[in-house]
């Protein structure tokens, strides 16, 4: 069975794992949906356009800023009045004033692109009203581990218990922050902000969405609510770590 280490993780390059990316993106937008504020909010979306999480908040009658750098979308035909996108860099929100969202979406793995991941999460939670959520995902330092050795990275591997920061290199000249779970809370918490849980993206392997949705197709649902119900469990595990946040209050 493919490996979904091995693969890069932009679902687009992966067509050996189309059926588990397929998967992976319904589970992303179930686990959204689930999160979004009950009552109309304003919402930042720090995520980047490939997310479509803006779209999606505006779509559940939330209104929303998405934030795009200057090679963003130059299109506006899916925005909607409640849609807004506003040119800024993600990691300096100087644009907005304190306090001024009720919410923010970081995810697409934007804070494990952003390397100084504590200035990105002290600026969103700046601009977060007290009680204001965050919804974040990161690249786990399982992933990031594998992609050392993968790349037979011994050296930088053996240095990954101890290290307070681990940057690790694509082959395609990026490079990634990744997180232990602890590391995440405590990055967290130390922004003033309050931990609500954290969690693997899924826990359910490659392999076993290829077999089961090649069994059947119409299982695709039902492994996205298995998702959705199981319990946090280990939180080391998984490519991705998916955590909620709350601004403590003032």
């Amino acid at each position: 069975m493919p490996s979904v280490v091995g693969a890069r993780q932009d679902p687009d390059d992966a067509d050996s794992l189309a059926k588990y990316w397929t998967f992976y993106r319904a589970v992303a937008a179930a686990q959204l949906t689930r999160w979004l504020p009950r009552r109309p909010a304003l919402i930042l979306d720090v995520s980047g356009p490939r997310a479509r999480c803006a779209q999606q908040a505006a779509a559940a009658g939330h209104r929303v800023v998405e934030v795009v750098d200057a090679h963003g979308p130059a299109d506006h035909d899916d925005l909607t009045g409640d849609h807004h996108r506003v040119i800024a860099e993600a990691h300096t929100l100087g644009f907005l004033a304190d306090g001024s969202v009720d919410a923010v979406i970081a995810e697409n793995r934007m804070l494990s692109r952003h390397l100084v991941t504590e200035s990105t999460v002290g600026e969103i939670a700046r601009v977060l009203a007290p009680g204001g959520r965050l919804l974040l995902s990161v690249d786990s330092l399982m992933l990031g581990m594998a992609i050392l050795a993968e790349q037979n990275h011994w050296a930088q591997l053996s240095d990954v218990p101890s290290a307070e920061v681990v940057l690790v290199p694509w082959p395609d000249g990026t490079i990634t922050r990744c997180f232990w779970a602890d590391q995440l809370r405590e990055l967290l918490t130390d922004a003033g902000l309050e931990v609500e849980w954290i969690r693997p993206r899924t826990v359910l392997s490659p392999s076993a969405v290829d077999h089961v949705v090649s069994v059947n197709p119409d299982a695709l649902a039902q492994l996205v609510q298995t998702e959705l119900t199981a319990p946090l469990g280990d939180e080391s595990v998984g490519i991705h770590l998916v955590a909620s946040a709350r601004r403590i209050s003032a």
